[in-house]
């Protein structure tokens, strides 16, 4: 597989700031244990709405929780809905957009016409209410997610492999007796994986900004703190405590600009015609 990451990567800021956001966002979420200085369910009523301090940086909310715990432990589930999203719809779209723009034929003109039609449907909408009718949950998120997401994944990886199936090294494979299996597997998926990479990168902020929304709404999991639903409960008091929607608002913005930036960082560094600049 070719990447085409050559040694001036070193100065493409966007892919390190972005790879540097990720990589804090990640460990946020794996280490909120360690990191976290108080339970994220622990209470303090009478602290409640208390402002940012010495003793809790980002405040406490109305049940007097730590809002600094709540944010650390409110990337678990924002990550793992985007992960899960991006690896379930990556696997769909990578097989079915490979094996139809390999074929052509009758089965690439009835991939194009379902995805016309799936994309007819509004994504979010459709996540609502099949989030709504499965029940709140990160797996049914993850699902909900997925019905439409491998789309993107499947047009972009269809047109690379009706890109890649007319080079020269395919037809000379052909000649030679490869099996087309072993052409498949061997030559098309591997040299296709690189504008995937790109696209998951993307994935996974509209994924973040997804779950973010779906918990907004009530349609999270509830059983672990996360970004949404606290900026759902903090928005009855913006005026008294606006602390409780500031945070994780900007938790949420942080996560998307991290992955926003490592996908344009990758873009460009994945970008065939820099060896030629």
């Amino acid at each position: 597989m070719q990447l085409w990451i050559q040694g001036s990567d070193m100065k493409n800021k966007t892919l390190w700031l972005g790879a540097i956001i990720v990589a804090l966002c990640l460990g946020m979420a794996v280490f909120a244990p360690v990191f976290s200085p108080y339970p994220p369910q622990g209470q303090e009523l009478p602290r409640a709405f208390s402002a940012p301090g010495r003793d809790h940086w980002l405040g406490q909310d109305r049940l007097g929780r730590d809002i600094l715990s709540r944010v650390l432990f409110g990337a678990r589930p924002s990550l793992l809905v985007g992960i899960g999203t991006v690896l379930l719809s990556l696997i769909i779209g990578l097989t079915v957009g490979t094996i139809a723009g390999y074929s052509k034929g009758l089965g690439d003109e009835l991939f194009m016409r379902i995805v016309d039609i799936l994309q007819a449907f509004p994504g979010i909408l459709l996540a609502i209410a099949l989030t709504a009718f499965m029940g709140p949950s990160i797996m049914n998120i993850i699902i909900a997610l997925s019905v439409l997401g491998w789309v993107g994944y499947a047009r972009v990886a269809r047109g690379q492999a009706l890109s890649i199936g007319s080079r020269e090294y395919i037809l000379a494979a052909r000649a030679m007796g490869t099996g087309e299996a072993r052409i498949l597997f061997r030559h098309v998926i591997p040299n296709l994986l690189a504008p995937l990479i790109v696209q998951a990168s993307f994935g996974m902020a509209s994924a973040i900004l997804a779950e973010s929304s779906l918990s907004f709404l009530g349609l999270g999991a509830q059983d672990v703190p996360s970004w949404g639903k606290m900026i759902a409960e903090g928005t009855e008091f913006l005026s008294q405590a606006p602390h409780l929607t500031i945070f994780p608002g900007m938790a949420i913005m942080i996560a998307v600009l991290g992955f926003t930036l490592l996908g344009e960082g990758l873009r460009e560094a994945m970008d065939p015609h820099r060896q030629f600049a």
